[in-house]
């Protein structure tokens, strides 16, 4: 079961080369587990024992279970599907050193800059493009390596083993094309579109690793892939949301895009589209706003995004008490700061979970005088007061071109996901209770 369910992450994974397309992969998972699409500019009319989900800018998408009776709540999952890359620039192509054509980026996200050189790179995301008076979105990925952004070697850049540090206005710009080939990018994008290139209006493009994810070592102990962080959490919080049991709270999957550049967008968690997606359900039930907060008041959110595992080579930077190790369980987070949510109720709450469905969990803090980066708990909740844990997988090379986690992790996400989507809470006071 293990070897299957983490070669069925590395599926996911490529078939997930940008947020776009892991939004289409994810619905495809749902409709074919019985999930309707709501659009968003129609009347919902939801109805008890329904599953729903609804999309928002095409790259983020919230899903939903209503249970048969009066919901009890909502157990809510959070993970993202953006991860940091090299975005394409509106002027896509640009000369450089008289003989090459170059593709015009920009980072995207907190990249881990060396990781992208000398490697084939991809390219994929939505080309908008006039067809019949509209416009229609259209998704790409060009089964192609298109370009690679070639090192300076050492011969020539005597810094390169010492602290070189990229310029992103410089080296970065990948090679695409020899200058008598100018346009072939654009024509490129525009035959994978099957639309005219003067039809072609904008786009939302970004490079991406094709090298397709690995499970490594003698015993196989290890997975190797692009995009781990937040794919992985993305879909094991997906494969516990579609094996868990019905239960009386309305379970929600949420994969937000921007989570990489702030989640302050439209589509990210930062906007407002949990809140109003939970309240036009609560409506569409019948129900009223006491009713709401009511049921906000035994709310759950379990926030999954991944987290850094102890370096082999750099075990200093770490916590030696709370700093989880591949292969040893999922993690949950803490921070002082708040930039993680997770409190002594919303852990305990989820300990208790984790210790019923047999699935191995682990901490992480930060060691003291590093800051960490916060995630989509602390800014998810800001808009709802609800009871919420961080939680990840543990890996190594977080925001590389190429990530690893452990092999045998993964079924603990599932499992305590599951088990989480399978319950719903009860509260009297500052008693908690799972039913």
């Amino acid at each position: 079961m293990e070897n299957n369910l983490n070669q069925r992450l590395l599926d996911y994974i490529a078939a997930s080369p940008s947020p776009f397309h892991a939004v289409k992969t994810t619905a495809e998972a749902l409709e074919s587990a019985g999930f309707s699409f709501l659009d968003r500019g129609s009347e919902w009319r939801p109805e008890p024992g329904g599953r729903y989900y609804t999309t928002f800018n095409d790259s983020s998408l919230i899903a939903f279970r209503i249970p048969a009776g009066r919901p009890a709540g909502f157990i809510i999952s959070a993970s993202h599907c953006d991860t940091p890359v090299f975005k394409i620039k509106p002027g896509m192509e640009r000369p450089a050193a008289e003989h090459y054509i170059q593709l015009n980026t920009e980072r995207y996200g907190g990249v881990l800059v060396t990781t992208w050189f000398d490697r084939p790179l991809g390219i994929a995301g939505r080309v908008l493009a006039e067809k019949d008076g509209a416009v229609e979105t259209i998704l790409i990925d060009p089964q192609q390596d298109v370009a690679i952004i070639p090192s300076m070697p050492p011969h020539l850049n005597k810094e390169a083993n010492n602290g070189f540090a990229p310029n992103l206005s410089v080296d970065t710009f990948p090679l695409c094309a020899m200058a008598e080939n100018t346009g072939s990018f654009a024509a490129l994008i525009a035959a994978e579109a099957g639309v005219p290139e003067d039809a072609v209006l904008g786009h939302d493009l970004n490079l991406y690793c094709r090298e397709r994810g690995a499970v490594i070592g003698p015993k196989q102990e290890f997975i190797s892939s692009a995009r781990l962080d937040d794919l992985a959490c993305a879909f094991g919080c997906l494969e516990g949301f579609l094996t868990s049991a019905e239960s009386d709270a309305v379970a929600v999957y949420c994969l937000f895009d921007n989570e990489e550049v702030g989640s302050s967008t439209k589509q990210g968690a930062a906007s407002t589209i949990l809140l109003n997606t939970l309240r036009r359900v609560n409506e569409g039930l019948g129900y009223g706003s006491a009713d709401f907060d009511r049921m906000l008041n035994t709310s759950f959110l379990a926030s999954a995004d991944n987290a850094h595992a102890i370096h082999p080579n750099h075990p200093e930077y770490f916590d030696k008490y709370n700093g989880p190790v591949l292969n040893k369980g999922l993690v949950v987070k803490y921070n002082a700061m708040q930039r993680y949510t997770t409190d002594g109720v919303s852990a305990a709450l989820f300990s208790a979970v984790c210790r019923e469905a047999g699935a191995e969990v682990q901490n992480y803090s930060n060691r003291s005088d590093l800051p960490g980066g916060s995630t989509l708990g602390s800014i998810a909740t800001t808009h709802m007061p609800i009871r919420s844990v961080d939680i990840g997988l543990p890996q190594l090379a977080m925001h590389s071109c190429y990530e690893t986690m452990g092999a045998g992790d993964l079924q603990h996400l599932v499992k305590a996901l599951k088990a989480l989507y399978s319950r719903s809470l009860e509260s009297e006071g500052s008693s908690w209770r799972w039913k």
